[in-house]
């Protein structure tokens, strides 16, 4: 297998120009954040954050720090956030640590890391419309006495709909108090403004910001069972030691995130939208209004997305096909198929995420690539 990999790489070649657009999946971590993790491996804070000694404070200081810094970002409180190892973890606990019995609803379009441990819990599935927003009257009517979570995106993955957060809170709030609210803004922070006030547990993800892997966060203002049991930890909610230099990544990769031009990154997007959509049987997926600044997401008709994400890659531009965390089976996205996109639609469907990093030169680039390689693909296939 490792042959056949080394063999694709080889035919690669080396392509004009290469422009990474699948930081949805995983992405490439700037230099100033690697090196904001590098003393915490050898120089300082090595130590366990729970270990009264020097390195064991320092590496506790650090954390405390990055709670200090998440926490002013959602107008919420340090000590609410607990570190997590990902925004899959973050997410299985919101989820699973509520031990009260009762309905659990969730979203059509939520992240695999949500759907999947709701629906061991026999959750209900609120319906979207087209552009993927939540339906908040059916919503209102699924909501009864008997719920005790409702989970909503702030930002979906796929399609970049910006879900109306507070809307959410208060139809749940209203048709009962007690219920709790989980928001998963892994891919909202840094992009759309969130706020603690409308949520009662919220979720994070290091990597979604272009931090290192192995970092992540969840915000609780309720009381969870935490689903592993452990000793010593700073972390009551998820015992074990935590990857300390991942977490200043976080902090630093999150500190740069806040600061980038959102109005910019706007325009590269609707640039590139607009040239997309110049290609004949192109299909927009997701909102153009209210959706977020990083995110284009498009199908082609009559072509397959991962033949798409192959040539692309032969022309050095990278991105992903399909549900981003699950391009390697043949199923379609069921965001796709919850917005109501046909099978063929979901199968040819291409996403682009953007960061500060890509060019203008970069979107003119695929700008010219896309529509040569959408025409060879469409000329030789059978669909």
């Amino acid at each position: 297998m490792s042959g056949r990999v080394r063999e694709l790489l080889k035919s690669h070649g080396t392509p004009p120009r290469e422009v990474y657009l699948d930081n949805e999946n995983s992405g490439w971590v700037p230099p100033e954040v690697v090196e904001a993790t590098l003393p915490y491996f050898n120089v300082k804070g090595y130590g366990h954050p729970s270990i009264t000694n020097k390195p064991g404070w320092e590496a506790l200081e650090l954390i405390l720090e990055f709670k200090e810094l998440l926490s002013s970002v959602i107008n919420g409180e340090p000590e609410n956030v607990h570190i997590t190892h990902s925004g899959t973890e973050a997410n299985n606990l919101a989820i699973l640590g509520v031990k009260r019995r009762g309905k659990v609803i969730v979203s059509d379009v939520e992240h695999y890391s949500v759907l999947l441990p709701a629906l061991t819990l026999d959750a209900v599935r609120a319906p979207v419309d087209e552009q993927g927003f939540i339906d908040l009257d059916v919503l209102s009517q699924l909501v009864d006495s008997e719920t005790v979570l409702v989970s909503v995106q702030a930002v979906n993955h796929e399609i970049g709909t910006i879900q109306p957060v507070k809307e959410v809170y208060e139809v749940v709030k209203d048709r009962n108090p007690d219920a709790l609210v989980h928001v998963d803004a892994c891919d909202a922070l840094g992009r759309v403004e969130l706020n603690s006030d409308y949520a009662d547990l919220m979720t994070f993800s290091s990597h979604k910001v272009l931090g290192p892997k192995g970092a992540g966060a969840l915000y609780t203002k309720v009381k969870l069972e935490p689903p592993l049991k452990g000793a010593l930890s700073t972390e009551t909610l998820w015992p074990g030691v935590e990857n300390v230099p991942a977490v200043a990544g976080f902090k630093k990769a999150l500190e740069l995130y806040l600061e980038d031009d959102l109005e910019e990154l706007r325009r590269k997007r609707d640039k590139l939208i607009k040239g997309l959509l110049s290609i004949p049987d192109t299909l927009l997926n997701g909102p153009r209004d209210r959706r977020a600044p990083d995110n284009v997401n498009v199908s082609f008709l009559r072509v397959e997305g991962e033949a798409i994400t192959v040539e692309l890659s032969m022309r050095g531009i990278y991105v992903s096909s399909g549900s981003a965390c699950t391009s390697r089976l043949l199923e379609p996205s069921h965001v796709m198929l919850a917005i109501g996109r046909s099978y063929e639609e979901a199968h040819g469907s291409v996403m682009f995420k953007l960061t500060r990093y890509l060019t203008w030169e970069d979107v003119d680039y695929v700008l010219e690539q896309v529509p040569e390689a959408i025409e060879r693909l469409r000329n030789i296939s059978p669909l």
